[in-house]
């Protein structure tokens, strides 16, 4: 009964987002690449959607992936009151969907990403990290084929950094998030599609609240 409660939360969820945004089934099966019946039946309460399912739907519909975890009814730890945070909801889900996934053994952490994004800060700066970035963004951008706040995000610091409007601390941050992107030394390799392009999200949002700060 409580799946049934939890399935028919998320149609109801998505029946609103969807309505909201003026997108028919259609619409949403071209922009997330799901078949338009199998997203009628997770609508309709005719299958549970998978966590791939859900992580491309937050994507195409700009909402956290967090909201449609639970409204799809998988548990989701909090630990502490920090996980209520944005970047911290995520990386539960994250962890939660690589759990569920059992494509990916490792642990996840936020320590791992930033770890890896301290790695490419001076590589930023070299004249051959910037044509890296320069040469290899958009190719990487198409490969990925997705749409949403985490790529949109990506093209805005990728336009920032090569107008290089900014301090040279901003253009290093940015610089080392652009790197982590487009270099496949993922904390979560990116062959595990689309599981593999979340921590690039969390990448972003490390890094995008470090510049509001400043």
């Amino acid at each position: 009964m409580t799946e049934q409660t939890n399935d028919s939360t998320l149609g109801l969820l998505l029946r609103k987002l969807l309505k909201e945004r003026s997108l028919s089934m259609r619409n949403f099966s071209e922009l997330t690449g799901i078949d338009t019946a199998t997203i009628s039946r997770i609508i309709n309460n005719k299958r549970k959607a998978t966590p791939q399912h859900l992580e491309k739907f937050a994507d195409c519909l700009g909402i956290p992936l967090i909201n449609l975890f639970e409204a799809a009814g998988y548990p989701l730890e909090q630990k502490s009151e920090e996980s209520h945070s944005d970047i911290h909801a995520s990386v539960d889900a994250i962890q939660t969907l690589l759990e569920t996934s059992n494509v990916y053994d490792n642990q996840f952490s936020i320590e791992h990403v930033k770890q890896k994004l301290k790695t490419f800060e001076l590589y930023a700066q070299t004249d051959e990290g910037k044509n890296t970035i320069i040469n290899s963004f958009d190719e990487k951008i198409q490969k990925v084929g997705s749409i949403g706040p985490f790529i949109s995000k990506l093209k805005e610091l990728n336009m920032k950094f090569l107008s290089r409007k900014g301090t040279i601390f901003e253009l290093t941050l940015i610089g080392s998030t652009l790197l982590y992107f487009i270099i496949p030394v993922d904390v979560i390799p990116d062959y595990l599609f689309p599981i593999g392009y979340l921590d690039d999200a969390i990448a972003v949002q490390l890094i995008t609240s470090a510049l509001l700060k400043q």
